[in-house]
């Protein structure tokens, strides 16, 4: 049956098969093969999918649509331009700053790209920055969006990883990572707009007043009132959870309540036209990532009843016994991974197999989890499947090739971040034990 499983589940990628019904179909040929009731299908899938747990996808989606309607990258951007704007290599920093910001909003890195790219690209071009670096600051940012919670991915591990995880631990664990990975890029791209001379085109002078003007004492505060009610956002989430007010599903609803308050009765910005738009777009997001999950846990049962995380494990350990040699193969896998699948795709198929096997090897499953989700996050920025690279290229009107180059100095320190967060454990650690 395993073979069947794996040897299917190839040649329907191969043949351009969506993941969800590859996932599908090669578990149905392989319970015909080990001759299983096909009735078990329907039962699996409607057990995997019977969860209140997962209720909180749907609604973080929703909460962070609503979000990206009501109008808030313009004030996220003059927040972090207010703080950091007059830096070396400002906008840069700006844009991962505003990642940062926004990622705390949205759970979806995609989603994170596209609204403060189409912003900030032109504007970095305009300020002297060369369009592909411009283009690969805003992709390496948005793959922060997956990083600092809320996180859809870490929703989706929690559920698929075989083992109880809580979705509030991988949440506040995803803090000390998202500032490690943040903090790098923004030394980065101060060091190399220092070194090449980014970022010095000459404003006029009405920009120069209105820049002035921003990053006064006086702009900043204003800055800071204007974006504070969506900062607030995660602030309600994590604080909730973690003061047991109320679970993170429950959370996922008041972050929708939240933001459809502050777009329609405070920024007045939403209307019926794009409420209906946001509800179509959610609708679509939330039965692409149920479909895979239903048929992700169609496919764990079958890796389950042949016992294949426990061949895995056998097999890394006949190749050594060592934590940091599998740490290190699984990073090897997971970056591979990453390049070729969607994320969510490659947390279904291999969380249930690779989490048990971690936990044999005494790692904590919320530092797999979030060295997993890391690893992947990197996947978003490297071709041939990098979602992030495709939206900045999109909005700045060039191809992947173009910024290639461009993209390497980035590539070399999140490869130095995801060591850190590896064999560093605590990064990601510390902060879920200190609350407890």
């Amino acid at each position: 049956m395993a073979g069947i499983l794996f040897f299917s589940l190839l040649a329907l990628f191969i043949i351009g098969i969506p993941v969800s019904f590859s996932m599908g179909f090669a578990s149905i040929l392989a319970m015909i093969q080990g001759e299983i009731p096909l009735q078990v299908v329907v039962q699996r899938v409607f057990s995997t999918l019977d969860s209140f747990p997962l209720m909180a996808i749907p609604f973080f989606i929703l909460a962070g649509n609503l979000m990206e309607y009501s109008g808030i990258s313009q004030r996220l951007i003059n927040l972090a331009n207010s703080m950091v704007g007059r830096v070396t290599g400002g906008l840069g920093i700006v844009t991962v700053l505003t990642g940062m910001f926004f990622a705390s909003i949205s759970g979806s890195s995609a989603a994170t790209t596209a609204a403060i790219g189409s912003i900030l690209i032109p504007a970095m071009v305009k300020r002297g920055f060369p369009k592909p670096f411009s283009t690969s600051v805003q992709a390496v940012s948005g793959e922060l969006g997956v990083i600092i919670p809320p996180s859809i991915p870490m929703i989706i591990f929690a559920l698929t990883a075989g083992t109880a995880i809580s979705i509030g631990d991988l949440f506040i664990a995803g803090i000390g990572p998202g500032i490690l990975i943040s903090g790098s890029l923004m030394l980065t791209i101060y060091f190399l707009s220092k070194k090449n001379g980014y970022g010095l085109q000459q404003l006029s002078k009405e920009e120069q007043e209105a820049e002035a003007q921003l990053t006064s004492w006086s702009g900043r505060l204003q800055a800071f009132r204007q974006a504070i009610l969506p900062l607030l956002m995660p602030v309600i989430i994590l604080g909730g959870i973690y003061g047991g007010i109320f679970t993170p599903t429950e959370a996922s609803a008041v972050a929708v309540g939240y933001a459809f308050v502050l777009g329609m009765f405070v920024y007045r910005t939403l209307n019926r036209k794009n409420i209906m738009e946001i509800l179509r777009t959610s609708s679509l997001s939330t039965a692409i990532i149920m479909l895979i999950i239903g048929n992700a846990g169609l496919f764990g049962w079958v890796l389950t009843a042949e016992k294949v995380p426990d061949l895995v494990a056998d097999w890394f350990v006949s190749v050594s016994d060592s934590p940091i040699v599998f740490l290190l193969l699984v990073n090897l896998l997971l970056l591979l991974a990453g390049m070729f699948l969607e994320t969510g795709a490659s947390i279904v198929i291999m969380a249930p197999i690779l989490t048990p096997v971690a936990i044999q090897f005494g790692i904590d499953p919320i530092h797999f989890g979030i060295i997993m989700i890391v690893n992947l996050a990197v996947g978003m920025v490297t071709p041939p499947v990098g979602v992030n690279l495709f939206v900045a290229c999109q909005i700045a009107g060039l191809r992947i090739e173009q910024i290639l180059k461009s993209m390497l100095p980035f590539y070399l320190v999140l490869l130095i971040d995801i060591l850190l967060i590896t064999y560093l454990p605590q990064i990601a650690l510390w902060l879920p034990a200190f609350l407890k």
